[in-house]
C-alpha cells in the first residue's frame, strides 16, 4: 500500500450501473469476516456511485448507495470500482476525476470486473499491468495498448491493482487482508468462507486443469488449440498448424471431430469471431479494423461470419451488444443447425 492503513482500515467501493453485483460481494465479504472473526472491527466500507440511489446490478437486482459527492471529505485507503457492461458509458468526468483525486490522496485503487476500462480511461494504468474478465481482455488490449494487459485472475503492485470478477474477487480480498493484518487472520477468513484454496498473484484465468476440455482431450488437440489462439490476427493454415503440432492433418481432423466435435477448421474460424465479439461490444474501434485483428481480411466475408456464428450482424451487435444480459433476447452463439463450413 502506498501508506499506512488508518484503524480501521477504509474501503470505499464505487459502482457503477449494472455492475457485478456478485463480484462485489465476494470481494467485502472477506473484510466482514475479519471483522467477525477478531472480534473487531478491521475494516469499515461504504459504497457510492455517481448520483447515489438505488443503483441495479447486472443481475437486475439494486442496492442502494451513496452519491460520489461525499467521498470530497473522505481519504479511504482502498478504493475499488466495480462495474460490468458498457463501463465506457459510465466513465464520466466526474467518476474519473474523483478517482484521480482520490489516487492523489494516497488511496490504493482497485478495480473488479471491467472496471480496468475505467481505470485506464484515467491514465493511472498507463505502463502497468492489468487485468479483466477474459471475455474483454482483447478489448481492453486494443483500447488501451499502452497497458499490458494478462490474463491474471487479479494484478497487484504497489499502488493499483485489477480483478477479473466472480469468485476471484475473494481472493483478491484476502490478498489485501493478507497484506494488511498478516497470514493468520487471512487463513481463519478463508477457511470461514470455505475459501479453500487461496489463489495468489500470477495465477490465471484459464488454468488448463479447470478447462473443460483440459480433462479429456489428447495433448495433440491443446497443442494446436494453442497454436490456433496465438494466430487470431494473423490466421495460419491447418497444415502449418499441424506441422507446428507435430501431427498429421487427417489425424487433427479425426480428434477434433471426437473430442471438439468440429472441425480444426471452424474451431479457428469461430475463436476468432469470438474474439472480434469482444471487440464489437467493448470498444469503438471501426467495423473493418475489427475484421482485420480477427484476422479477416475481407469485411464482407467477416459480416457474413459474423452473423452466421451470432445470429446478428456486428453493427447490430454493437448496439444490442451493450444491453445488460438480463434484458437480452438473443442467443450468445447461433444454432448448431446453420453451421456453415468454409472460414
Amino acid at each position: 500500500m502506498r501508506r499506512l492503513p488508518t484503524d480501521p482500515t477504509e474501503i470505499l467501493i464505487l459502482v457503477t450501473p449494472h455492475f457485478n453485483m456478485a463480484g462485489t460481494m465476494a470481494f467485502l465479504d472477506p473484510f466482514r469476516a475479519a471483522n467477525y472473526l477478531d472480534g473487531r472491527t478491521h475494516f469499515t466500507w461504504r459504497v457510492m456511485s455517481e448520483t447515489g440511489g438505488m443503483c441495479r446490478a447486472s443481475n437486475g437486482l439494486a442496492i442502494e448507495v451513496e452519491p460520489l459527492e461525499l467521498s470530497r471529505n473522505l481519504r479511504p485507503d482502498l478504493v475499488i470500482v466495480s462495474s460490468s457492461w458498457t463501463p465506457e458509458a459510465y466513465a464520466s468526468p466526474g467518476l474519473l476525476s474523483a478517482i484521480r483525486r482520490l489516487s492523489r490522496a494516497g488511496s490504493y485503487l482497485g478495480g473488479i470486473d471491467t472496471a480496468a476500462f475505467i481505470l485506464a480511461e484515467t491514465g493511472l494504468l498507463r505502463g502497468r499491468k492489468a487485468t479483466v474478465h477474459y471475455e474483454h481482455i482483447d478489448a481492453l488490449g486494443e483500447k488501451f495498448p499502452e497497458t499490458e494487459v494478462t490474463e491474471d485472475l487479479f494484478v497487484h503492485d504497489a499502488a493499483i491493482g485489477t480483478c477479473c470478477g466472480g469468485s476471484a474477487a475473494s481472493d483478491y480480498a484476502l490478498f489485501l487482508i493478507r497484506e494488511l493484518v498478516g497470514d493468520a487472520l487471512t487463513n481463519d477468513c478463508a477457511k470461514y468462507l470455505f475459501h479453500t484454496a487461496v489463489r495468489g498473484p500470477g495465477t490465471h484465468q484459464t488454468d488448463t486443469h479447470l478447462e473443460p476440455l483440459g480433462n479429456t482431450a489428447p495433448p495433440k488437440v491443446r497443442r494446436a488449440i494453442e497454436i490456433m489462439e496465438a494466430h487470431l490476427e494473423n490466421p495460419i493454415t491447418i497444415p502449418e498448424i499441424c506441422e507446428l503440432a507435430e501431427i498429421s492433418q487427417r489425424q487433427l481432423i479425426r480428434l477434433f471431430r471426437d473430442y471438439v466435435k468440429t472441425s480444426p477448421q471452424l474451431y479457428y474460424r469461430d475463436i476468432r469471431l469470438d474474439r472480434a465479439r469482444g471487440l464489437v461490444t467493448q470498444t469503438e474501434l471501426p467495423m473493418a479494423q475489427v475484421a482485420l485483428a480477427a484476422g479477416f481480411a475481407s469485411q464482407v466475408h467477416f459480416s457474413r461470419a459474423y452473423k452466421a456464428r451470432f445470429g446478428m450482424p456486428p453493427s447490430r451487435d454493437r448496439i444490442d451488444g451493450r444491453v445488460p444480459f438480463e434484458f437480452r433476447a438473443w442467443p450468445m452463439y447461433r444454432r448448431s443447425d446453420v453451421r456453415q463450413s468454409g472460414d
